[in-house]
């Protein structure tokens, strides 16, 4: 048998561990890099901070909050759910819901989404967090659900792509895929346009999707797997995928980085890394969290490394955020760290949960939003 639990920190550290007739073997792991003295070039500024409850809990969840307008909406593990003022922190209202929640948040036309360990989808009222429809799917859901207002698509954990209805809730069309034999734990998020769904697969896949009718518009290769064992051909697309203009950010577990053309699923550039976790873009470039700790600036136009800081080795990094002029990127030991955009040197680094950072900082608007693995939730700025 596979421990999926243990092989998802043994995949973050780029170490395989399998588990077989109940015993197991691996290597012995490295420690995160120790992180070196930086010299502090802007100043953080703390808005407001609060506690979310569970926070993300102990099945390697991402659990990213959202903002709607002037809300931030956040949830924990175990279904208390909050609007905040995204402002003050101030909240508008706080629900709980005492369910596993895996995935969320998805917000938008009015609608708070959330999914569950056992294939529920939730849709709650933004403005008073009362219920709106619950439905059931077909596998866990491990992402936020997306609506552009018509549908709420939902990625499950089984490689499937389902709309629903979002005034009822009512399954609109299924998309049938069929998952990698062995995958990382997690799905990224789709991502919604009004006429488009954009998913990537367990299989190394992105695949575009009419959301009127749930037909295949087109699907392309990122990663062709490779190697004996299929702990070697493993090539998840487990971050989310990225829209900005025409282009389609994403990147796979031992595979590449790579741009599509979002209207043909053409490939404009690709590089090759290996990374679990989504992509940002800023300044014609590509930022990236690599498997093993380095962060890294990628040109679009030549698909060169512009920068490499291998500073965060082995210290399980999220996704990387475009702040302002800078990247933000959080560890397991909760700091948040904050790289120019133009050679990768840290600027400011702060500590925000001491259960770590495992959730892509969120940035709207000039500010930017951290959600700790143990429930912290801090908004900041620079001042």
């Amino acid at each position: 048998m596979l421990n999926l639990k243990r092989y998802k920190y043994a995949a973050v550290l780029a170490l395989a561990v399998f588990v077989v007739g109940c015993s197991s073997t691996s290597k012995k792991e490295l420690p995160p890099l120790a992180l070196e003295k930086i010299t502090t070039e802007i100043e953080l500024t703390k808005e407001w901070s609060a506690s979310v409850g569970a926070g993300q809990g102990k099945l390697w969840n991402t659990l990213t909050p959202a903002v709607d307008g002037d809300y931030l909406y956040v949830t924990d593990v175990d279904g208390r759910v909050s609007a905040l003022d995204r402002f003050t922190g101030k909240a508008l209202w706080t629900r709980k819901l005492k369910l596993n929640v895996s995935g969320g948040v998805g917000a938008g036309s009015g609608l708070v989404l959330l999914g569950t360990l056992n294939g529920d989808v939730i849709a709650l009222n933004a403005a008073t967090g009362e219920d709106l429809w619950r439905s059931k799917v077909t596998s866990e859901v491990l992402s936020a659900p997306a609506t552009n207002g018509d549908v709420v698509v939902v990625q499950t954990q089984d490689d499937r792509l389902i709309a629903l209805e979002a005034a009822t809730g009512q399954q609109r069309w299924i998309f049938e895929n069929t998952p990698a034999v062995l995958t990382l734990r997690g799905t990224g998020a789709p991502i919604i346009t009004d006429y488009v769904a954009y998913a990537g697969l367990s299989t190394g896949k992105v695949i575009a999707v009419d959301t009127q009718r749930g037909l295949p518009i087109w699907e392309q290769r990122i990663a062709v797997p490779s190697g004996r064992t299929e702990l070697e051909r493993m090539v998840d697309i487990d971050g989310s995928v990225l829209l900005s203009g025409n282009t389609l950010y994403v990147a796979t577990y031992q595979g590449r980085l790579a741009g599509l053309d979002a209207q043909s699923g053409q490939v404009m550039w690709q590089r090759e890394a290996s990374s679990y976790v989504g992509v940002a873009e800023g300044f014609g470039n590509a930022y990236v969290s690599l498997a093993d700790g380095t962060v890294e600036s990628v040109d679009e136009r030549s698909a060169t490394a512009m920068w490499s800081n291998k500073s965060l080795l082995r210290r399980q990094l999220s996704a990387p955020a475009v702040f302002s002029s800078y990247i933000a990127v959080g560890d397991l030991e909760g700091y948040l760290h904050i790289l120019s955009q133009v050679d990768g040197r840290f600027v400011a680094r702060t500590k925000i949960d001491g259960n770590g950072l495992r959730v892509q900082p969120l940035v709207v608007g000039g500010w930017l939003y951290v959600y700790g693995n143990g429930g912290k939730l801090v908004a900041l700025t620079i001042k």
